[in-house]
């Protein structure tokens, strides 16, 4: 058997599209190669290639069409959103601009998007949808908790996406589209200022059992004013202070330090602290919130009628 042909440099190592390849002379035989995979009709890769969703929308772009956009899932992970971006049966999402045709092609999910209700940028040079248009595109296909969970991170605490009037406006772009009115619900849920999805789905849990909202990422002083904290979920007229605790409060010495002086201070100014974790689910979690029931009962709120 003879040695396998080479591919030219502007090949090699990352994705091409086969008219390419055919006009820098490559055969059809070197393009069934077995060290050549297929991730779309028309386009080649490295098949030793590791095909995250970035190598795949890269792929993509072999053959993706100027009129031609990442949407919904795609673009929402693109963005850092915590979402899935490819759907369950591992396509990814790509829309036209009208009057062009929806995209189609094993593996996308083609859309049409009308050019004056999105923002069109760039991500590592892919064409996308902006997060905040992304995330009203998913009002069709996700819970509104999901897009609470997505909500929240668009505006979180720390580099957020966007202000939450922006996600407003874009709200009011939906009206009489599919999901407009759980897009709606789940806007109304929204808080600025959170620092994970797991804390989102905490604030979430704590509402739905009948407990009041807490404040998210309030700071705590103590009688002096000093400065002794940055709560979670606070609750401060009575408090009660509920802290999720991610990985890295158990893994990182210099946080675990951190918190034992954090929550000598927090019990010597007076506030209870319940601590929730990643094994906290099911029966444990019920009975976690109820231990936040009692705190705030214990410290005279009043549970309604």
């Amino acid at each position: 058997m003879g040695a396998r042909i080479g591919l030219p440099a502007e090949l090699a190592g990352s994705p091409f599209a086969v008219a390419r390849a055919r006009r820098a002379g490559i055969g059809e035989g070197r393009l069934r190669g077995a060290d050549l995979a297929r991730p779309f009709h028309g386009v080649r890769v490295p098949s030793s290639d590791d095909l995250d969703l970035l190598a795949v929308c890269r792929a993509y772009r072999e053959r993706m069409r100027p009129c031609e956009v990442f949407t919904h899932r795609t673009a929402a992970a693109l963005h850092g959103l915590p979402v899935a971006g490819r759907r369950p049966d591992g396509a990814i999402d790509v829309a036209a601009a009208e009057p062009h045709g929806i995209p189609r092609a094993r593996g996308v999910r083609g859309h049409r998007v009308r050019r004056d209700l999105v923002r069109v940028g760039s991500i590592m040079g892919l064409r996308v949808v902006s997060a905040v248009d992304a995330w009203c595109q998913l009002a069709a296909d996700l819970t509104e908790r999901e897009l609470v969970v997505i909500g929240d991170a668009l505006v979180r605490r720390q580099r957020p996406i966007a202000p939450l009037d922006e996600l407003h406006r874009a709200v009011a772009r939906t009206a009489g589209r599919r999901g407009h009115r759980r897009l709606v619900r789940a806007l109304a849920r929204v808080r600025a200022r959170t620092d994970s999805p797991a804390e989102t789905e905490l604030r979430l849990d704590l509402v739905d059992a009948g407990l009041p909202e807490p404040d998210v990422n309030m700071p705590i002083r103590d009688a002096s004013g000093r400065p002794i904290a940055i709560g979670d979920l606070v609750y401060s007229r009575w408090r009660v202070l509920v802290e999720y605790d991610g990985d890295h409060h158990r893994t990182d010495r210099a946080q675990y330090a951190r918190d034992v002086d954090r929550l000598d201070d927090l019990a010597h100014a007076g506030w209870r602290v319940i601590r929730f974790n990643a094994t906290h689910v099911g029966r444990r979690r019920a009975d976690r919130i109820e231990r936040v029931r009692a705190a705030l009962i214990a410290a005279d709120w009043a549970p309604p009628a």
